[in-house]
Formats: structure tokens, sequence, C-alpha cells
């Protein structure tokens, strides 16, 4: 029992992670069809960035929204200069830009930074707390709840602001949007600065617990992708579910298989939604008329 309480911890620390990544990618794909695959670089940016600007002196809570502020800026920089100048690409391009911007920032990340693994204290202590027979760390408490603060600020931001209306008409039908007078490339902009700071808060919360370095955007963007592809690509709820059901896949996978498998849950599962459920488990079919 203690160690199936463990593989549970484990589990939904790491899901609430991905979770956080799929939302930035539901966001992103809500409001303009785009899959932003540089949603990984942001995770690393917020987390490598901290890491920086805390050796030179700074308090780890300020050095961090620094991170976040200078990723948020990263990401209105994204739309503005490569997304927005491509409007009317096919969904293709659009990806391939990402993709690019994915390897650019990396390529940057290693310049500024270095190649070496970094980590950050952890918030409250690295005492763990013992519950059941199993050890959670409270960092994992921090990442849990941090995430479920940013979820529901989010859904209360989307249902009950104007400019959340906004994003949900320019969801739905980005041209009648516009002709209501929504300016809807400003919500895109604001999706892709909102995804990137939501990312940023990701890679400053899991530095303390997972080492980050100036590649680690790489992999978390294709557990984020598998995640909300899981939960059904566009789909809120279904970004936070997906994260968590594949943090639980991995930390079971690692605990009673090998943790040689644990990265390849994720691609498994994304292999498996696009033959089964394409739509993912929260997702709609999509039916067109030719």
């Amino acid at each position: 029992m203690a160690e199936l309480l463990q593989f549970v911890f484990s589990g939904l620390t790491v899901g609430a992670i991905y979770a956080l990544v799929a939302l930035g990618f539901t966001l992103i794909y809500k409001s303009s069809d785009i899959i932003n695959f540089a949603q990984g670089e942001f995770v690393m940016l917020g987390g490598m960035t901290t890491v920086f600007v805390a050796h030179t002196g700074v308090p780890l809570p300020l050095a961090a929204l620094f991170a976040i502020t200078a990723t948020t800026a990263i990401g209105l920089a994204l739309h503005r200069f490569a997304i927005e100048p491509a409007r009317g690409a096919t969904p293709v391009a659009l990806i391939m830009i990402t993709i690019g911007a994915s390897i650019f920032l990396r390529g940057t990340a290693q310049i500024i930074f270095d190649r070496r693994f970094h980590s950050l204290p952890p918030l409250l202590g690295a005492d763990p707390i013992q519950f059941g027979g199993a050890a959670i760390l409270p960092q994992s408490l921090v990442i849990l709840a941090s995430a479920a603060v940013i979820v529901v600020a989010l859904w209360l931001f989307i249902e009950r602001t104007i400019f959340g209306r906004a994003v949900i008409a320019t969801a739905a039908n980005r041209l009648a949007a516009r002709l209501v007078g929504v300016d809807t490339r400003r919500i895109v902009a604001f999706s892709f600065g909102v995804s990137a700071a939501i990312g940023a808060i990701a890679g400053v919360l899991i530095t303390p617990i997972a080492l980050t370095s100036y590649d680690a955007g790489t992999l978390l963007a294709l557990k984020g992708f598998a995640a909300a592809m899981l939960g059904g690509i566009g789909s809120a709820p279904g970004a936070v579910v997906g994260g968590i059901l594949i943090g639980m896949f991995e930390a079971f996978a690692a605990g009673y298989l090998s943790s040689n498998y644990k990265d390849a849950v994720a691609f498994l599962i994304i292999l498996v939604v696009l033959v089964a459920i394409p739509q993912g488990l929260f997702g709609r079919a999509k039916i067109e008329r030719v």
C-alpha cells in the first residue's frame, strides 16, 4: 500500500506539470488553431532564467518573477514576429514555424546560459512529509497547489470576464468574432503571452525537483502535447486530466516495469489516441461538409 501511494504522489506531481504544459498548448490552439511546439522552451526558460538571475544575488521570488515576465515577453514576441506575419499560411507551415522557434530558443539558451544541469532550492524546505508509509516532498505540494490555483484562475477569467468571453468567441468562430468587433489578433497574442507565462511558472516549480538545462523543454513539450491529445486538443479540462493521467502512467511504468520505459509512455499514448480516439477523452470530432 505504501508503495502504491508513493507512485500516486509521484504521478500527481509530474502530472500537474504536464497539465500546465498541456494547458499552454490548449490556449493557443483554441484561439488560433496552432500547435505551438515551442511551449516546452517556455518551461525551460522559466527554470533556467530563474537559476541564473538568482545566482547574481537576486532573491529567489524576484528572480522567478523576472523569469516569468521575460518568458511572457518572448511568447508575445514569437506571436508578433513569427506567427502574425505568417497569418493565412497553412497549419503545417505554422507548426514548422513553432518548431523552428523551439530550435532557435534552445540554441540561444545554450549560448546565453550553458550546457550543464541546474537546480533551485525548494520553496518550503527539503524534508519529506510522511503519509501512509509514503513520503512526499513539500515542493510537490507547492506544485499541486499552484497548478490548481492556475487552473481555477484561468477558468474564472475565461468564464467571468468580458475579455475571457472574447477568447471564447475567437475560439468558436474567428470570423464571427471579428464581425462583432473582437480584435482577434489581440486575443491570439494574449494566448501566446499567457501560455508562455504558464510554461515559465511550470519551469520554476519543477526545477527544485527535476534538474533543468537548455534542452529540458523538448521532452516536456512532447509529454505536454501527449497530455493535450489524450484529453482532447482544445479542451482545457481535458488538458488537466490528460496531464494527470500521463503522470500516473509514467509513475506506475517506472515503478512496476522499469524506469527505462518511463519516457516511452507519452509516445505510446499519442499512438493509441491517434488510432483509437483521435478526438481525445474530452474533445469533439469535427464534421466538415464537402
